[in-house]
């Protein structure tokens, strides 16, 4: 794909200069030309009086484009246990499956006979099992060497996988060896009505704007997607699929995992899965303001959250983060507390299914998402919260 410009209808009038954000545009001769600065913006397209400028499609982005039909989806496993967020991507799939007319596929590395029968429970069509003994363990190399293999010979036209240390870690690899685009960290995914291009919705610029991006030239269209932003499909214990039994003859690996150690942390502090999260920002005030939310989340038996600027305090530890660079969390009940609302922030917990804002700023932005807003000192308001909590669980 790229822009021309048709030398017998340009005027000279420069009036496409100034559209160009990537100063690509020149007029030499009397004629405006494209350089090789163009980043295919298409700024430029619609502003030319006499309509000098246009696109050319080439017949690489043609056969690409036409290449590849339905929705797969990499389902995450842990030690045989699959990821909670293998079956939000299953319903953000299904969705995005009915919009294209296509079918939803899963692909499990490692995992049981059992694992791949429940993915077709939770909404897969179709299940690409390996249960080849490399993949007992996660390593890089080999589960990206297989899914590239298997995009290879399938051609999906879409694939997507969690946003997770795993997913992190291997898929960039898989979007390299077939030259193809990869969009990190998604929050929100759409086809467009027209194009049918998958719209991969994304925080940039540190989470000031939400960016939609678009792979419009090569296939698949590849993403990972934020745990816990998606909401799940439903559930049918009587559903069925085909399990397609995937040999692993021709991975190979350079390394091999000994031994996998979990972090303590992981064990005792758990946001992504919790239900309940008590969460304070700077207006805490500090460790001892904290306490009061480790008492509240004691007495409604769930986890502590935190802004950033709690972390960044050093009030409480990251791993209780909540936000663009922290957890991203969807519990059925998030309590707010002196957190005034920044985008980075919401971007990580607004698919919560009840939020309770507690500040003492009418103004403050997280109100815009609430579900419930209190409007106070919630050092009054937590203790007593917390105590009427106790006097119900006790009658």
């Amino acid at each position: 794909m790229f822009i021309r410009v048709n030398k017998d209808k340009c005027t000279g009038c420069e009036t496409c200069l100034s559209s160009c954000p990537y100063d690509a545009i020149i007029v030499k001769d009397g004629k405006a030309d494209i350089t090789e600065l163009c980043q295919l913006c298409r700024s430029c397209l619609s502003v030319c009086p006499e309509g000098a400028i246009f696109e050319v499609e080439e017949e690489a982005d043609k056969k690409e484009k036409a290449q590849g039909s339905g929705v797969w989806v990499f389902a995450e496993q842990r030690d045989g246990e699959l990821a909670g967020v293998s079956f939000e991507l299953l319903g953000a799939g299904r969705r995005l499956a009915e919009k294209l007319g296509g079918e939803v596929s899963a692909v499990l590395f490692g995992g049981s006979a059992a694992g791949a029968e429940e993915l077709i429970r939770w909404g897969a069509d179709k299940v690409y099992h390996c249960d080849d003994g490399i993949f007992r363990a996660f390593n890089d190399e080999p589960y990206a060497g297989l899914l590239a293999e298997l995009i290879t010979q399938y051609r999906p036209e879409i694939v997507l996988a969690g946003a997770t240390p795993i997913g992190r870690s291997f898929f960039p690899r898989v979007a390299a060896r077939l030259k193809t685009g990869l969009t990190a960290d998604c929050t929100s995914l759409d086809i467009d009505g027209e194009t049918k291009n998958l719209l991969q919705v994304r925080p940039a610029f540190g989470g000031n704007i939400m960016a939609t991006i678009l792979c419009p030239h090569t296939r698949p269209q590849m993403a990972t997607v934020r745990p816990r932003v998606m909401k799940r499909g439903e559930y049918d214990g009587s559903r069925k699929g085909e399990v397609v039994k995937v040999r692993a003859d021709n991975v190979k690996s350079r390394t091999k995992v000994i031994e996998t150690i979990r972090e303590v942390s992981e064990v005792s502090v758990n946001l992504q899965e919790a239900n309940i999260i008590v969460s304070g920002g700077r207006g805490m005030g500090g460790e001892k303001g904290f306490q009061l939310l480790f008492d509240l989340a004691e007495a409604l038996g769930g986890c502590v959250g935190a802004s950033r600027a709690a972390v960044d305090e050093g009030w409480i530890p990251y791993r209780h983060q909540v936000g663009q660079t922290g957890k991203t969390v969807g519990p059925k009940l998030y309590i707010a507390c002196g957190i005034s609302g920044a985008v980075q922030h919401l971007v990580g917990m607004q698919s919560s299914d009840i939020i309770v804002a507690i500040n003492k700023n009418p103004d403050a932005p997280i109100f815009s998402v609430a579900t419930y807003g209190i409007v106070g000192d919630l050092f009054e308001i937590l203790p007593l919260l917390t105590k009427r909590i106790k006097e119900v669980k006790g009658a």
